[in-house]
């Protein structure tokens, strides 16, 4: 293995990195849910994937690069315990190189205020923090939370019983990026009285020195209103200038105190505190954001009988949610798991876009997120947010590879797919935004990437007579981008025109016919193949999306066939 000059984490098989196809996604009617009635915070553009969570991001990359504010994944914790939801036994670089796939894509999804945040163990968080350094910049590492998972003691630990897992926190640009701050608690405030009796209320004292020395402390000094000097320690230096102390003096804002003999310090009103909040700690107790005995209470409410082994309480993510969010924020979680962030972020007020590969996709989040839609979730942090119902989602499998094979072992379009879908999938490939002009006069334009570049979709040979009649109707001042089975022209006969056969223009592009880059991966990485002798072997394991609609009136007659 060679390295680099620079300082990073290296494993089997980094540097091979897949050619992901951009799938396009296909929306399961039945399984959408919109509120049974109309409530005033309700949101209806959430989005829930079933599917290999990596093509599922890669199926976003094109639509939302640049604008998720945050995101959380709980991803497997690669601990061996192979518990029955995944099986995350995985040698170290199969899960490295998983991560590092997903985490890349996910650094291009967050707008540039937005943050990261990742829950882990210790079995992989000092990896995780080193990848995470190199993706994100070690100068946007912001913390390192430690959250209190468990309540009590595991008496039957060999070594230390397991209280805690980490959160790792990355701001895409900490210069950037600024922490909601949160609501005091009573217990802070407590530590606030007002022994005498001062018109502005409670109050703490505070030094009047800070630490680290400075030549300053050599010379300052200060002399209040009843006679008492003050020098800053040795190897300190004062927080306020003599101005400020003049004023803090005579506002009786000092106290030396209740024999008037003390050092004196500041007092720090409780008044001046209470509207700026209080900035996040990195130690979570589980009394304010929960545990994991609590989460599973919380998934008993939905579903009984299969309960998750490690999922993650409401009032975490609603923490977590307080600081990097506001209302109308987007949330991504690519392991959804049983569903818990997309809950609370529906509370919240945030939209949401969830990703989970496995069946309790529909057993667990499906009925998880229509009973908080329906208003019927009290449970987890509803009372705490005033959730009353409202909203919707929409229900997405990830269609099939857009080429497969023939009998002959040509690469052909796909049969699953129809004109619309055809579309859809090469705008994605071709890095335009899908949007089929309502015009028929302008039925060559299924995309854009400009106001003035579009794209056109036809199975169709084209002719020259074709081909020029659609360089007529683009115009001078704008330009298209042609994906065809044929054309008779030269490639430069019309400036206004760029024309591409397709399947061919994209057969080097992705990686066909493969569905599944999850952790159930037994063994390391093998040496990339050749594109000339790739092939779709793993379609013997590929998992089906369901069949789409007839196809739609997209594709036109351009000529000769």
């Amino acid at each position: 293995m060679e390295f680099g000059r620079r300082l990073e984490l290296n494993w089997v098989g980094k540097g091979h990195s897949p050619k992901i196809e951009p799938r396009i996604r296909v929306e399961d009617d039945q399984l959408s849910h919109i509120a049974r009635a109309n409530f005033p915070n309700a949101m209806y553009d959430n989005m829930l994937i079933q599917g290999d969570n990596l093509l599922a991001l890669k199926s976003l990359e094109n639509d939302f690069a640049g604008s998720v504010k945050c995101v959380f994944i709980d991803p497997p914790y690669n601990t061996g315990s192979a518990f029955s939801h995944y099986d995350d036994g995985v040698e170290h670089s199969v899960w490295l190189g998983m991560m590092n796939e997903r985490l890349r894509i996910l650094y291009k999804l967050l707008k540039d205020d937005g943050s990261l945040w990742v829950t882990i163990d210790d079995n992989e968080s000092h990896y995780l923090k080193i990848m995470l350094d190199e993706i994100f910049g070690r100068k946007n590492f912001i913390a390192n939370v430690v959250w209190q998972k468990k309540y009590t003691v595991a008496n039957d630990a060999k070594y230390f019983s397991d209280n805690h897992d980490h959160i790792l926190v990355y701001a895409k640009d900490r210069e950037l990026w600024r922490p909601n701050r949160l609501a005091r608690s009573e217990e802070m405030n407590a530590r606030y009285s007002n022994p005498d009796l001062h018109p502005k209320g409670p109050w703490k004292a505070t030094p009047l020195h800070a630490k680290s020395g400075s030549t300053k402390s050599a010379s300052f000094s200060y002399t209040f209103r009843n006679g008492v000097t003050w020098r800053p320690p040795a190897g300190t230096y004062p927080r306020f200038s003599e101005e400020t102390l003049r004023k803090l003096d005579e506002g009786n804002e000092i106290w030396f105190g209740r024999d008037g003999k003390a050092s004196p310090s500041r007092k720090t009103f409780l008044s001046e505190l209470t509207n700026t909040g209080t900035p996040p700690l990195t130690v979570w107790l589980s009394s304010e954001t929960g545990h994991n005995h609590e989460a599973k209470n919380e998934v008993k409410e939905f579903n009984q009988q299969d309960v998750f082994a490690t999922p993650k309480p409401e009032r975490l993510l609603q923490r977590i949610l307080q600081i990097a969010t506001d209302q109308g924020d987007i949330v991504l979680d690519s392991f959804a798991g049983s569903g818990t962030t997309g809950a609370v972020a529906h509370k919240m007020g945030r939209r949401w876009i969830m990703v989970e590969l496995g069946d309790h996709a529909v057993t667990h989040i499906v009925p998880r997120l229509k009973k908080v839609i329906d208003g019927d979730d009290s449970g987890g942090v509803t009372e705490l947010t005033g959730w009353q119902g409202g909203g919707g989602f929409r229900y997405y499998r990830l269609a099939p590879s857009l080429l497969e094979k023939d009998r002959f072992g040509n690469w052909v379009i796909s049969k699953e797919y129809n004109g619309a879908m055809l579309a859809e999938a090469l705008c994605k490939h071709q890095g335009f935004i899908y949007a089929p002009s309502q015009d028929p006069a302008d039925y060559w334009r299924h995309g854009h990437s400009t106001e003035t570049d579009f794209i056109y979709v036809t199975t169709q040979s084209l002719t020259y007579d074709a081909l020029k009649k659609l360089s007529e109707e683009v115009g001078p001042k704008r330009t298209l981008l042609v994906c065809c089975k044929a054309y008779n022209a030269q490639e430069d006969s019309f400036p206004n025109l760029t024309v591409k056969k397709i399947p061919h223009s994209i057969l080097s592009k992705c990686e066909w016919g493969r569905d599944d880059y999850s952790l159930r991966i037994a063994n390391l990485p093998q040496a990339p193949v050749t594109e000339a002798t790739a092939d779709v072997a793993s379609n013997e394991t590929a998992k089906k999306a369901n069949k789409p609609a007839a196809a739609l009136p997209l594709f036109g007659s351009m000529g000769d066939d």
